[in-house]
């Protein structure tokens, strides 16, 4: 955090700070409060946070408890890792953390908070919540979007394939499953997107969802470390390529193309036709880009976690491609309509998402009035920090090796709310069942058609990628694995 830096550029802080924790201290003397660590001047608890920030907040929560309070700058946080801290912020109070905090990232890459995941809770929000259902979430649309799936999934055969022939003579050839990964994960998304293909990852998540800026808003206004400066370049960035996906869309109208299926875009071009005033460029174009971010990143992270633990779990391998044998055959590639019968292969992706949640925090949500969490006053204004990747891998909930893969225990387990990693309540991800189906499908087939083992003796290395902060975790080293076509779907791969 430059500790030293920040003293220099903000001297009158420590007054207004002083006074504001008088003020507040005033307001709330008869109220009971969360515990927190001893903060300091104008920081607060800032210098307590260090990526990853979910453990961070684990190690905080064993001394302090699984529900307190930290104050970040001039942000007060509350910091939840039980389920029934969880259970009674997502049901009795669900509504008063419905809203998202104020994040420069949201004001800067989120179209000034106007997208799905961060505009408040209202009216805009259901209606940006009901077109994500009826153009590309709903049960319906996900099952239209099966022949692209298929296709893409045939892709990804080809080219693993070819990684096998080059090996044939006796070399080893490495397949970079990161990349791999996130080719077929933003290929899924943007061919219901747009029909076509994302070659290159044009747009990306920033590395951390809150900034400094965030709770300290004069860095904001001085130009710290180039924070907005670079967000700002960014949203730029962003913008062309969205208004891009737009304007072809519009171009292969007029000449009455078609890519063969109904696309998100052209769906909500209809929408823009009807009522120009409301569904404005922007607002197309704040649908696109959650729907690429959220559909792909997270597809291609899951797939990355769980063929990691399938490397270094052989046996778990093992069995799952012996029931898909047995419900599946083989004699033809798995289909959507195959993956129900899979129960084994569910238990994988549960446990690699218990293990591995997306967003390891959740993403923030912000009390819109005073409450009460575990006994505990929570005013208004302040941000909810729901940590689930603790949650979901803490002993007393998780009784059998919590830290340990073992996807066995999902086929008895009642999840509740000790396992969330698409968020609970009103705020929830959206796309949980589309990401399941794609990430389902492609594990599935990976199992199917290959047998698979490690470039070298050992493990596979399951530690996270260092200076990420409170959103999607990648691995700290790509993944590479060696594949071979196994000789029994020789006449089905044949025909990829």
């Amino acid at each position: 955090m430059e500790i030293e830096i920040i003293y220099t550029v903000i001297p009158l802080f420590a007054i207004v700070f002083f006074l504001y924790k008088i003020i507040l201290s005033y307001k709330l003397i008869n109220k009971k409060l969360p515990p927190s660590p001893p903060s300091l001047p104008i920081l607060g608890h800032l210098h307590l946070l260090k990526p990853p920030f979910h453990r961070a907040l684990e190690a905080l929560s064993k001394r302090y408890g699984p529900i307190f309070s930290l104050q970040l700058g001039f942000q007060p946080v509350l910091v939840v890792t039980s389920p029934q801290g969880a259970e009674e912020c997502f049901t009795q109070n669900d509504v008063v953390f419905a809203n998202r905090p104020k994040l420069i990232v949201g004001e800067y890459l989120g179209y000034n908070h106007s997208l799905l995941i961060w505009t408040p809770y209202g009216d805009h929000w259901r209606n940006l919540r009901r077109v994500a259902a009826t153009t590309m979430l709903s049960l319906r649309r996900i099952n239209e979007a099966g022949p692209t799936r298929k296709a893409e999934i045939r892709n990804l055969i080809s080219e693993l394939l070819q990684y096998s022939k080059s090996s044939d003579g006796g070399g080893t050839q490495k397949v970079n499953l990161n990349a791999t990964f996130a080719k077929v994960a933003r290929n899924f998304v943007m061919r219901v997107v747009n029909g076509k293909t994302w070659e290159k990852m044009i747009i990306t998540s920033p590395a951390n969802l809150m900034t400094i800026c965030d709770f300290l808003p004069i860095l904001k206004w001085v130009g710290f470390k180039g924070i907005v400066k670079n967000l700002k370049e960014m949203k730029k960035k962003r913008d062309g390529f969205l208004q891009s996906l737009v304007d072809e869309c519009r171009e292969r109208r007029k000449e009455k193309l078609s890519v063969g299926h109904l696309t998100l875009v052209e769906q909500l071009l209809d929408m823009q036709e009807a009522d120009p005033e409301y569904y404005t460029d922007e607002v197309l174009k704040g649908m696109i880009v959650v729907m690429l971010l959220a559909g792909s990143e997270t597809t291609a992270r899951t797939l990355e976690w769980a063929m990691s633990n399938l490397l270094n779990h052989p046996e778990v391998l093992a069995k799952a491609k012996a029931e898909i044998d047995l419900n599946v055959g083989k004699e033809r590639l798995v289909d959507d309509s195959d993956l129900p019968k899979l129960k084994y292969l569910h238990c994988i992706i549960n446990e690699t998402l218990r293990l591995f949640p997306p967003a390891p925090l959740l993403v923030p949500h912000c009390a819109s009035r005073d409450c009460t969490i575990g006994g505990f006053h929570v005013k208004k204004g302040t941000m909810l920090l729901v940590n689930a990747w603790a949650l979901q891998r803490d002993p007393s909930l998780w009784h059998d090796e919590p830290t340990t893969f073992k996807p066995e225990r999902f086929e008895n387990e009642k999840e509740g709310y000790k396992f969330m990693p698409f968020g609970l309540g009103r705020r929830a991800c959206p796309g949980n069942n589309l990401a399941l189906r794609n990430v389902a499908l492609t594990v599935a087939t990976l199992i199917q058609c290959f047998d698979w083992e490690l470039t070298e003796d050992g493990l596979v290395d399951l530690n996270e990628k260092h200076g990420h902060g409170a959103i999607i975790i990648p691995k700290d080293k790509p993944l590479e694995a060696i594949c071979h076509p196994r000789s029994s779907m020789k006449d089905v791969l044949d025909q990829c």
